[in-house]
């Protein structure tokens, strides 16, 4: 899809969705849009008949959006949020297009939310046009934060740690919409009501208690504020039990992670702002062993990791750059460097889509269309908790 045509496609389906204040949802509208052939795979999609006595997902994704509605923490949110909500709610089960599976004579869908998350991302950036720019950027991820924990708030107060849990969800609120939490209760409340079910009245009391969690945790509506992004960085790596608690900080120095998709500009960005500090560079690293990105890359990665050892050693800050587009993929590497010592941050890149194939295709040693598609179904955006500090870029 071109860059014209997405961005037609985007304004086609906000212009259907409910207006501030209306009570119904125009669902022929919304058909005609570039979520009708989704909507269809939804409607294929059966689920649980003991928890969704609705039927198919899409039966479910319209109760759900009709109820969200009714809700007054969404008639009062703002025209962005409630635009933020709404395409939650519509996008929330998309994974279990792919998840649902017959076990043991039971529907079930595991893993459902997480990648539901990454398939929206895709849908809304490379057929919708959501991205490049950095409000398009923070709506898009705004809801794809809301797709992957939707499921959270009644189970919070059966999980381990559920404390650190909210924090980390809510700790996302410094890099897109603020209300995180709050939007995810009003989503997963919608969520409930659109579906039939036994259970209904004790998963309403089980997101209340994640509500009053959040209100005492002081992140219901923003991140917690920690002392700093090392005491922070402590909290979520288990270094202490209290998020209030100002750890001394005992790193030597920064070493920047980069993330991002072929054609972003990654080489560029490190020109501009850190041109003095060593890099580590994948690509040239493959280039010189003669490697494909194709190929096996064990050889690759266990060069790049010595390299980087030799630097954590001398206490020397440097770039990692790669494209890193999952979270296993970045624990590797934050891990090690923060085993020696390092503080990390991590700058997350992006450009519109058609115009990162451009850049892609300009470029002497091109990655294949067909590889950075692939990249772009197991990109996970880096969440503000993966390190000391998480900044999401547009280029």
């Amino acid at each position: 899809m071109t860059g014209s045509h997405s961005v037609r496609s985007l304004r086609e389906l906000l212009d259907a969705f409910p207006q501030k204040g209306a009570t119904a949802v125009d669902w022929g509208a919304l058909r005609d849009t570039a979520l009708g052939s989704v909507f269809d795979r939804m409607a294929r999609t059966q689920q649980n008949p003991l928890y969704h006595g609705e039927g198919d997902v899409f039966t479910h994704t319209q109760q759900v959006c009709e109820a969200l509605l009714t809700l007054p923490d969404y008639q009062s949110a703002s025209e962005e949020n409630q635009r933020i909500l709404f395409l939650a709610a519509l996008l929330h089960d998309i994974g279990k297009i792919s998840c649902t599976r017959l076990q043991d004579g039971v529907l079930t869908s595991p893993h459902h939310a997480s990648t539901g998350s990454r398939m929206a991302r895709e849908l809304l950036w490379a057929e919708l046009g959501m991205s490049g720019t950095p409000a398009a950027q923070a709506l898009r991820e705004a809801v794809c934060l809301l797709v992957k924990y939707h499921s959270f708030p009644p189970y919070a107060i059966r999980v381990s740690d559920p404390e650190r849990r909210l924090l980390k969800i809510a700790s996302n609120g410094a890099l897109t919409s603020e209300c995180i939490v709050k939007h995810l209760c009003t989503l997963e409340k919608a969520d409930i009501l659109g579906r039939i079910s036994p259970n209904t009245a004790e998963c309403l009391e089980r997101v209340e208690y994640c509500a009053m969690l959040a209100e005492e945790l002081t992140c219901w509506d923003g991140p917690y504020p920690f002392a700093d992004p090392h005491s922070h960085r402590a909290y979520f790596r288990g270094q202490t039990d209290w998020p209030g608690q100002e750890l001394f900080k005992d790193t030597w120095g920064e070493v920047i992670l980069l993330s991002g998709l072929p054609g972003t500009g990654k080489d560029t960005w490190i020109s501009a702002n850190c041109p003095d500090l060593p890099m580590i560079s994948l690509d040239d690293m493959r280039r010189r062993m003669g490697i494909s990105p194709t190929e096996p890359q064990g050889k690759v990665a266990a060069a790049a990791h010595e390299q980087a050892r030799e630097y954590l050693r001398r206490k020397q800050p440097f770039v990692w750059n790669a494209t890193n587009v999952t979270a296993d993929m970045r624990n590797k590497q934050i891990s090690l460097f923060e085993q020696y010592g390092a503080a990390v941050r991590t700058v997350f890149l992006e450009t519109e889509w058609e115009e990162g194939l451009r850049r892609n295709a300009d470029r002497i040693h091109q990655v294949p269309t067909a590889v950075i598609s692939h990249l772009l179904v197991k990109l996970e955006i880096p969440e503000a908790w993966e390190c000391a500090a998480v900044e999401w870029r547009t280029t």
